[in-house]
């Protein structure tokens, strides 16, 4: 399951999103992350899923590869739609016991659902189509106001790339302590979900040991290679907007104020 998850990884293939400016993908995705937020409707989020249907076709991206990464928060999805269907309050719809599902807990419930597939989804789709370099630098390009403020923008950016790439790596890495201790006789897999829990203990001090392993030689490795931070640092492709990028802002205008539209008008 640890190596369903596509958030951080790259997918190396030719397509209309892959050379589309980075701060455009950056930025389309945080504006479809709120977008979710303002539709509070059937209507509102078909219309995210067909624009985010859309991306997916334009990205080139096979669609099973991106979905199997919603295995891994299915545990997430599960729990975020049984607090909303039990805790709820509202009209009855069901009684269990001492415990009351509501119809406003099952509508919520349905939106908690929607809203993370979505989200998981549109955020994996971001990172499998653009590189580590790209995201540093469109995060650096984006947050330069902020320097003005005297942020180290692109320390800030260079770490929030660090660590977004590092999530693949960190999970390749638990899954082979994992099958290391499977074969010395662990056992993940049977028993209830606090003795299953309990056994993940021991995972933690490996990975952690690994982990510091990994950022000492990945420090060792930038120093080699004379990194001094953000200040008198060239870029060899400057980032640089052409017209596929200006459509990409447009289209995506157009459909932030479609939305606007749909979660006002039809709320």
């Amino acid at each position: 399951m640890l190596r369903d998850i596509t958030l951080g990884q790259y997918y190396q293939t030719e397509s209309v999103l892959h050379r589309m400016d980075c701060r455009v993908k950056l930025v389309g995705t945080l504006a479809f992350i709120i977008s979710l937020f303002i539709v509070d409707n059937v209507w509102g989020y078909l219309l995210a899923a067909a624009f985010l249907g859309l991306c997916v076709k334009l990205s080139r991206v096979p669609f099973r590869f991106i979905v199997k990464g919603m295995k891994a928060i299915v545990f997430l999805m599960l729990f975020a739609v049984v607090f909303n269907l039990f805790l709820t309050p509202g009209t009855p719809a069901v009684s269990i016991w001492r415990l009351t599902i509501t119809w406003e807990g099952i509508r919520m419930a349905a939106k908690m659902a929607v809203r993370l597939t979505l989200l998981i989804i549109g955020s994996s789709l971001m990172t499998l189509t653009t590189t580590p370099n790209h995201l540093t630098d469109g995060l650096e390009s984006l947050l330069n106001p902020l320097k003005r403020l005297k942020v180290p923008v692109h320390e800030v950016s260079m770490m929030m790339s660090i660590a977004l790439r590092f999530i693949p790596i960190l999970l390749e890495e638990t899954d082979k302590i994992m099958k290391a201790q499977i074969a010395r006789g662990a056992d993940f897999e049977s028993g209830s979900l606090i003795r299953r829990a309990k056994a993940m203990v021991p995972l933690l001090v490996p990975l952690f040991i690994a982990a510091f392993r990994r950022a000492n030689d990945l420090a060792l490795a930038m120093e080699a290679r004379c990194y001094r931070g953000g200040e008198g640092r060239t870029k060899m492709k400057p980032l640089i907007y052409r017209r596929r990028d200006y459509l990409g802002y447009a289209a995506l205008a157009a459909y932030l104020v479609v939305a606007a539209l749909i979660g006002r008008i039809l709320l």
